[in-house]
Parts: C-alpha cells; structure tokens; sequence
C-alpha cells in the first residue's frame, strides 16, 4: 500500500472513533443522565445513573483522544499540500479536544458530588453540568471552523473527489453560521438544523473515502519531468 493511501485510512480510522464516541456519548447516553432543568431533578437523574453515567464519561474521553489522533493525522496527510493549512486544521482539531476535555472535567467532577452526601451536591451538580455543555458550546466553533481548511486543502490535494471538498467548506462555513444564529435567535431552531447538514455530510463523506479508498489514484502518479527541448 501506497504510505499516502496508509495514512489516509488511518485518518479515516480515526475519524470514524471520533463519530463512534460522539454518537454513542453525546447523542445516546448524555440525554438521559446529563439532563439541564432543576438542580433536585438534575442530580436524581445523574444519581439514579450513576453506572451510565461513568460509561458516558469514557466515551467523553474517547472523544478527546480520537479528537486529537484524527487532527494529528490530518496533519500528517496533507502537510505536503499547504503546511499552513495542514496545520490550521490540526489546531482547530486540537483546540476542540481541549474544550471536550473541559467537559469530560466537569462531568467527572459532576459524578463524584453526585455519589456524595453534600448538603449542596444538587446545585452544584446542577452548575458542572451547565458548564460542560458551555465547554462543547465553544468547541463546536473549533469543529466547524476546521472544516473549512479541511475541505480547501481536498480541493487543492486532489487526494478526494472535488466535490466533497467543496461541500466540506460549505459545510464549515453553515456551522459556524448555525452558531452565530442559534446565539442571536435561539427560537430558529429548525433554520439552525437546516445550517449543518453540509457540515454532516461533508464529514461523512471524507471520513468514508479515506477509510475505504485512500487517496484518488490521480495524486499518486509523480508529475512527469518536463522533456527537453
């Protein structure tokens, strides 16, 4: 196997545990024990879960590392393409696995009061996980932003089909307009939905070619050497 084409399925692989954990952590399991509301009904909900709760946290972390590899080997594939924008793209990756590690710090914290006898577990409780969700708040910035070097660089790479780049970068820009929204106008939600389904099938799409095709063939031929005159 061609090294460009390993590292490209790596990426992928990585990838595909980050929307794993996501999906599992965030979509699944987080609503039905990291619930916001009042501060005696949140802590019931957190107490009486406890053991899901703690599985939640894992997948939390797993976000966090999958995070991290999948921004670290976007850097590796495409830093012979454009190494500023490789590295653009690594840190805004990086910048929302620090903000989810914030989060996985809160609700850590959040289990343990939960397993207390403290007079005050409810409000503070209450107060962690207020602030986790304020932690994936800011990281959803990071994680629609490096969409858009993401998608510039398979358009520039030709590693991709042109055309998941170019909904990769529309895709970033809807999600970070979908912030800018949901923050001025919070009652627009479906408008708000609507924003980030490029960024979704962007994301999907990328993940899918890297895992199972590589890199297009056409940025494995060498450029032929110019012939003499």
């Amino acid at each position: 196997m061609h090294p460009l084409s390993r590292t490209a399925r790596l990426t992928g692989a990585f990838y595909l545990g980050l929307a794993i954990t996501g999906m599992l952590g965030f979509l699944l399991i987080r609503p039905q024990v990291f619930v916001s509301g009042g501060s005696v009904a949140v802590l019931e909900a957190l107490a009486g879960n406890l053991p899901l709760a703690r599985v939640g946290l894992l997948l939390e972390l797993g976000i966090v590392v999958t995070q991290v590899l999948t921004a670290l080997w976007f850097f590796k594939l495409f830093r012979g393409v454009n190494s500023f924008a490789a590295g653009s793209l690594a840190t805004l990756g990086l910048m929302n696995a620090v903000a989810i590690l914030g989060s996985a710090a809160s609700l850590s914290t959040a289990i343990q009061l939960a397993e207390s006898s403290s007079a005050d577990a409810a409000a503070q409780v209450s107060l962690l996980i207020v602030l986790s969700e304020g932690f994936w708040a800011a990281g959803v910035v990071f994680f629609g932003s490096w969409l858009i070097p993401m998608g510039l660089l398979v358009l520039q790479s030709g590693f991709a089909w042109r055309w998941i780049g170019w909904v990769l970068v529309v895709g970033g820009i809807g999600y970070i307009a979908s912030i800018v929204l949901d923050t001025l106008a919070p009652e627009a939600a479906d408008l708000v939905s609507l924003l980030t389904i490029p960024a979704t099938i962007g994301e999907f799409s990328i993940l899918l070619y890297l895992l199972i095709r590589g890199v297009h063939s056409r940025a494995l031929v060498p450029a032929r050497e110019p012939v003499a005159a």
